[in-house]
């Protein structure tokens, strides 16, 4: 059997150092494991500067417009590329002469007037400006580019907000705000809200024991903004607190379509399930204040199905950031995982969600990645299919860049996600020479765990035969001709994904394999 603390973490450092060097023993694949090498050798690889990108780029959002990748964050940053790994920074920091987002300070009073500075309705803890988390879609009826993004005091005071602008470079001129949370009687008043559900809803349902009831409703921060297959537009928001909800944009106006639900159908918020909301919308997952956030959802045409992208833990380094993803048949769900369930409010909700990535370490990466989140997603104009997010390093500081890996859907319809950043590669449809794809490979798994430990890869040899042998483990793997689809078996679970041959952070070159099952990422890299 494996041995799952190897396989899934290796959080001790001394356990860590000791199996680096190959002193672990063991016998669980029986006496033919003596004719493998399982030592990491690892100081025989070379290693690339994860650094390189030389952006910081938080929360990235990306867009794809004029032939450039856009990628805009929190904190008023944006950058474009033309290859989806060299970013070159074109807006950075809370200043009038931001060439993507200043045109806000000549507004102040209207774009913070209930949230976001230290002048608001409901200040700003530390007295600082806080914009975040945008999101930019092209409006097709509208002719121009539209930004989300959010204006935020306290942990769950915020305003969502909008502006609109003829170029994805910007500048993007303030609009208005569309969506509130954080309030209390007192400062109610300074919402929209009861232009939608009268006072005594509002008092019965978002203020709880004199403060807003955060446990219920969402911290309004966090859109993104898409388009489903009927050509609708949709809005996805929200965080911790009630959890991620759900809206539809009014295409011709830029402004969310509040439902018309009456209270006896909206549902019960405090139950734990989804329901509707009159103001809000629909609530998809979470709530009771568990950790999730940064929402994303694509349409995929390929497999006719919703991806639902959110982060769990917190985003600092030692957080436990990571991205998880859920499906649906429907835009407004319900957003499943791989075993069919869904975290409700107050769940134990690392046991949902398929865990794409957490913090790891991979033969040619110079430091381990931590804390990877805040995604969004692109579906390019070629088909090929990417994840986005932000990832900070190993190295004791906060220091964060962006990442974007290609991912590609598996058999079943579920995102297999490769392990290094993407460099142009491409998978071979009618997959690779068996030659290619046996022998020793870094396996690693990305377990469902919310912690600071990092993944740590162990060897495993994927013999032609069709078996796999590791130091304690025994498993088979199978691939059909012609395509470069594969599963592989180990400790009783199935995982299922694709081969890809492509180059580590370093460039040199592997065949790797990204596989998923039972909720969580398994990846295995081979150097050719």
């Amino acid at each position: 059997m494996i041995n799952r603390n190897i396989l899934r973490r290796t959080a001790v450092i001394t356990a860590v150092s000791a199996f680096l060097s190959g002193s672990l023993t063991g016998c669980g694949a029986g006496s033919a494991v003596s004719s493998y090498d399982f030592t990491m050798k690892l100081s025989d690889i070379k290693t690339g500067d994860v650094s390189s990108p030389g952006v910081a780029v938080h929360d990235p959002s990306i867009l794809k417009a004029d032939g450039k990748y856009y990628i805009y964050g929190s904190h008023m940053t944006a950058a474009v590329s033309d290859d989806l790994k060299n970013w070159k920074m074109t807006a950075d920091k809370y200043m009038k002469t931001n060439p993507v987002y200043g045109q806000i300070y000549d507004v102040a009073d209207e774009a913070f007037a209930y949230a976001g500075d230290k002048t608001s309705a409901i200040k700003t803890d530390d007295g600082a400006t806080h914009v975040w988390a945008p999101d930019v879609i092209y409006n097709r009826k509208k002719g121009l580019y539209y930004m989300y993004y959010c204006t935020s005091s306290t942990w769950n005071a915020s305003n969502l907000c909008y502006g609109t602008s003829e170029s994805p470079a910007g500048p993007f001129i303030w609009q208005k705000a569309i969506i509130y949370s954080g309030f209390n009687y007192k400062t109610l008043k300074d919402t929209d809200v009861c232009g939608y559900v009268d006072e005594d809803y509002a008092h019965r349902h978002y203020i709880k024991n004199g403060a807003y009831n955060y446990e219920d409703y969402p911290n309004a921060i966090d859109p993104s903004v898409f388009y489903d297959k009927e050509g609708r537009m949709w809005m996805v928001y929200g965080s911790w607190s009630g959890g991620i909800y759900l809206l539809e944009i009014d295409e011709e106006t830029g402004d969310v379509i509040h439902p018309k639900v009456s209270e006896k159908d909206m549902g019960e918020p405090s139950d734990g399930g989804s329901f509707t909301d009159p103001y809000y919308g629909k609530r998809l997952l979470g709530g009771g204040h568990i950790s999730i956030e940064g929402p994303y959802i694509i349409y995929d045409e390929s497999t006719d199905l919703y991806y639902l992208f959110v982060s769990y833990g917190s985003l600092t380094s030692n957080g436990g950031y990571q991205i998880r993803v859920f499906r649906s048949k429907t835009v407004d769900g319900e957003y499943e995982d791989m075993n069919g369930a869904y975290p409700v409010k107050s769940a134990r909700h690392e046991d949902f969600g398929l865990k794409l990535s957490g913090n790891y370490k991979l033969p040619g990466l110079e430091k381990a990645y931590m804390a990877t989140g805040h995604n969004s997603a692109l579906i390019d104009d070629d088909g090929k299919k990417y994840v986005v997010y932000h990832t900070r390093f190993n190295d004791g500081g906060e220091g964060h860049s962006p990442r974007v890996h290609q991912m590609f859907m598996n058999e079943e319809g579920w995102p297999c996600m490769l392990p290094y950043q993407t460099q142009g590669e491409s998978i071979s449809g009618e997959g690779y020479d068996r030659k290619m794809l046996t022998g020793r490979y870094f396996v690693e798994s990305q377990g469902n765990d919310i912690s600071s430990d990092i993944a740590n890869p162990v060897i495993m040899y994927l013999n032609d035969d069709g078996s796999v042998i590791g130091r304690e483990t025994e498993g088979f793997w199978e691939t059909g001709e012609k395509t470069p689809y594969m599963k592989i078996t180990i400790d009783g679970v199935t995982y299922s994904g694709i081969f890809c041959e492509m180059k580590d952070e370093a460039g040199a070159s592997v065949m790797v394999f990204a596989a998923v099952g039972n909720n969580t990422t398994l990846w295995g890299v081979r150097y050719l």
